[in-house]
């Protein structure tokens, strides 16, 4: 009888490739291909293997690792030396020769290998699939080699037969036609005869194996790049453009941001409004910021992109009343401003040239409206505007209501895209309205018993966060129709306070607080993780810049306007620089 080692397998069932039973199963597999080799001895004409030691099913799998990454980075005498000290194999012996075979161009003997693989296949009629694309291989080599009587062979008599993927084979038929080795890759989509095509062939048979049999290609650096990934998302400062992959951290430490890369130090603080400040916004290439104020104007800035602060550029006046919300169109060329904002009621829509500081026209449809809130269209056409005693309207940029949906109270709206507007209204609900056929639905309904008083939408329309009268932060998933999350601290109950998405992928959330400071969240924590001091009234509203992502800014009730920037200055790079890089 032959000796079963601690772990559970027959040391000499590794003696050949074959001695694998067709009925074994991936378990009993996964135990013949990892062997520590000690005290030899002979029994009735059998060959043991009594270990000295043993690793552990982890320890073993662990090697394995190393050992292939030493092979696929060219130390393989390291690699052959750890496999005799530990006594393990990186792969089951079939699908070492598998490989061998492919690697080197030998199409009768892997298709042999096979066989000998089948057992272990996840799904037996990947058998096939399998066959297929090593015959289509062995056909476009043999192609490129000039050799088209036994290309043709191989198409009409090899893979013809399998009754497999017969588009494919037409497509591959058409291939013979080509005029020379250049022209045939870039028709078949191919590299070329040699170690790269054959490398992606084995990737893609790969797959149809379980791990325990043979590694799935560059695993180890699999492994350590899924590692540092969670790392950067468990980073609660991580703001950079830089992916955390092998090429850019260590793996000596664990990764994470410094906080003096992070805004949360006032870099400035602006004074030139009279009175409280209720609204800001970048435009969406954060190449300006527009600030409306209890003062009846508008401010536009420009944002210095080496120094990150803000120069004053031209003041819009002439509003009636308090200015408490801004919209800026997609090019940042027009600016729509609602006078009302929960100060006053007033009817009036302005809308601005910013490009010429000139006034192209105010609305005003009714004067029994009082239109709180803006939004443009993604072509810039367009504006939606509303209020809360029931006007919802749709306007040109002459401010002629185009259309207008009755007995809508709008607390808040976002126009998502050519024709869906959504809108928070005074039911604690979030709902789309479709002016194209004149149809709406609820999206969700919070549990609350209390307003929401505003939100924000992410780049990717995906994720929406609501400012909830006394409650808080809620961030919901809009395509799954979940609440994802809330956030604890800020402070919320008398006045309009608003939030923002930031950071170079959106993974923060800032937003103003009745306690008179700015809360900064990461999305995966619902506690903050910065509380921004300085303001000494309530912060009515934040925005992140789109394009640095190391620039806030807050507006006050206490009259100023501060830009929050890290405490060390990063590089004038915007967000399109990042990303180039």
């Amino acid at each position: 009888m032959q000796q079963q080692s601690k772990n559970g397998f027959l040391a000499n069932e590794i003696s050949s490739s074959k001695s694998c039973d067709v009925g074994s199963s991936v378990e009993d597999t996964n135990e013949i291909v990892v062997r520590k080799k000690a005290g030899i001895s002979e029994a009735n004409g059998v060959t043991n293997f009594a270990p000295v030691f043993s690793l552990s099913k982890s320890e073993e799998e662990v090697v394995r690792l190393i050992g292939q990454h030493l092979n696929e980075i060219g130390l393989s005498q390291t690699a052959e030396k750890l496999k005799e000290e530990s006594g393990c194999i990186l792969d089951h012996p079939s699908a070492a020769h598998f490989q061998k075979h492919i690697l080197s161009g030998k199409w009768f003997e892997a298709e042999t290998d096979l066989e000998d693989l089948r057992p272990f296949l996840l799904d037996v009629k990947s058998l096939t699939e399998m066959r297929f694309l090593l015959l289509e291989e062995k056909f476009l080599e043999l192609l490129e080699d000039g050799k088209h009587i036994e290309a043709l062979h191989v198409l009409r008599h090899e893979m013809n037969m399998l009754n497999h993927d017969q588009e494919r084979i037409h497509a591959l038929s058409i291939l013979m036609m080509a005029s020379g080795p250049e022209e045939l890759q870039k028709r078949a989509k191919w590299l070329g005869k040699g170690k790269a095509s054959r490398y992606r062939l084995m990737n893609k048979l790969q797959s149809f194996l379980p791990a325990s049999v043979m590694l799935p290609s560059g695993r180890l650096r699999t492994l350590l790049g899924q590692a540092l990934t969670l790392q950067q998302q468990n980073c609660k400062f991580h703001n950079t453009k830089v992916t955390c992959d092998l090429g850019n951290f260590s793996l000596l430490n664990d990764h994470e941001c410094s906080r003096e890369q992070f805004p949360c130090v006032t870099v400035q603080t602006l004074s030139d409004h009279c009175d409280d400040v209720l609204y800001c916004k970048f435009s969406n290439d954060g190449s300006m910021l527009a600030t409306g104020s209890k003062d009846s104007t508008v401010i536009i800035w420009n944002v210095d992109p080496e120094t990150r602060k803000l120069s004053r550029s031209m003041t819009l006046d002439g509003h009636t009343t308090a200015v408490g919300h801004v919209a800026w169109s997609p090019k940042g060329d027009y600016l729509v401003v609602c006078a009302g904002g929960g100060e006053a009621d007033c009817p009036d829509v302005w809308i601005w040239n910013v490009e010429t500081g000139a006034l192209e026209a105010r609305n005003s449809n009714s004067p029994d409206d009082s239109i709180s809130c803006a939004s443009f269209s993604p072509d810039g056409r367009r504006f939606a505007c509303g209020g809360l005693r029931g006007q919802f309207y749709i306007c040109d940029l002459s401010g002629s209501v185009q259309e207008h949906w009755e007995g809508v109270r709008v607390q808040y709206c976002h126009w998502k895209n050519d024709s869906q507007i959504l809108v928070a209204d005074t039911h604690q609900r979030v709902r789309l309205y479709n002016f194209d056929d004149s149809t709406d639905f609820t999206v969700f309904q919070d549990d609350i018993s209390n307003d929401v008083m505003s939100f924000a939408v992410d780049k990717s329309g995906r994720n929406i966060i609501l400012n909830i009268k006394n409650q808080g932060i809620h961030w919901w998933d809009l395509t799954d129709r979940v609440l994802v999350r809330k956030f604890q601290g800020v402070s919320q109950g008398f006045f309009m306070n608003y939030s923002c998405f930031g950071g170079v992928n959106e993974d923060f959330i800032a937003s103003g607080s009745e306690d008179n400071q700015v809360y900064i969240y990461h999305k995966s924590k619902e506690n903050p993780i910065q509380i921004l001091s300085g303001h000494t009234r309530n912060v009515n509203c934040v925005d992140w810049n789109p394009r640095y992502p190391d620039m806030l800014v807050s507006a006050s009730d206490d009259g100023t306007i501060r830009v929050w920037g890290p405490a060390k200055p990063s590089t004038s790079k915007g967000l399109e620089a990042l990303e180039a890089d």
